[in-house]
């Protein structure tokens, strides 16, 4: 039986595997900078590591949800943290109930990507500050020639979609459910192409 599940594993080799972390205490709130803690279930989380490869470099945001997530996923592996890699900092907007935020719905995909709340940062700026990291990130898989594993958020997964794709607003277009792997082909000067976006565990 063990051998079939290695045989079902996809292959890695040198590329950036984001993972979202799992789901959260606060569901009916917006979350960014608010450090909620996350609820793992046993099932979704090994169903999760069927999707990752075994061994990797652990790199997760500073978030209590994320670091969580990582553990849960990577028993006994502490995982290095990165504040670049924080979700968007929503400002004024944090913590509110869906309901009582304002809709932007209505804004171009360009207007959204630009747009920041009150005291916040707008998903343009989320996607400069992770362009770096993310590069550098990359250049590291593809130099080792192996996977490295970041535990992040949806902003950021996005974030770095629309940077791979080269035109940033096109990352809100994709939805990135909790616990969802998304991998990124690592080339010598950063992430090259999307292997495939928000898969999840059947």
């Amino acid at each position: 039986m063990a051998q079939a599940q290695a045989t079902d594993q996809p292959r890695f080799g040198a590329e950036l595997v984001l993972v979202r972390h799992g789901p959260v205490a606060w569901s009916d709130r917006l979350c960014g900078r608010t450090d909620t803690p996350a609820r793992l279930a046993e099932a979704p989380i090994a169903a999760t590591r069927k999707l990752l490869p075994a061994a990797a470099p652990l790199i997760s945001s500073p978030a209590r949800r994320c670091i969580e997530t990582a553990a849960a996923l990577y028993p006994g592996q502490e995982p290095e943290q990165d504040a670049h890699l924080w979700e968007q900092d929503f400002g004024a907007h944090d913590g509110l109930p869906y309901a009582d935020l304002p809709d932007i719905g209505v804004l171009s995909s360009e207007a959204l990507a630009a747009y920041a709340p009150p005291q916040g940062e707008s998903f343009a700026d989320v996607a400069h500050r992770i362009d770096g990291p993310l590069r550098a990130q990359a250049k590291q898989a593809h130099a080792d020639g192996r996977p490295r594993v970041l535990v992040v958020h949806a902003g950021v997964i996005r974030a770095a979609l629309g940077l791979v794709m080269g035109h940033v607003p096109a990352g809100l277009a994709f939805e990135i459910a909790h616990l969802s792997v998304t991998r990124l082909r690592a080339g010598a000067a950063g992430p090259i192409s999307i292997i495939e976006a928000g898969k999840t565990a059947p």
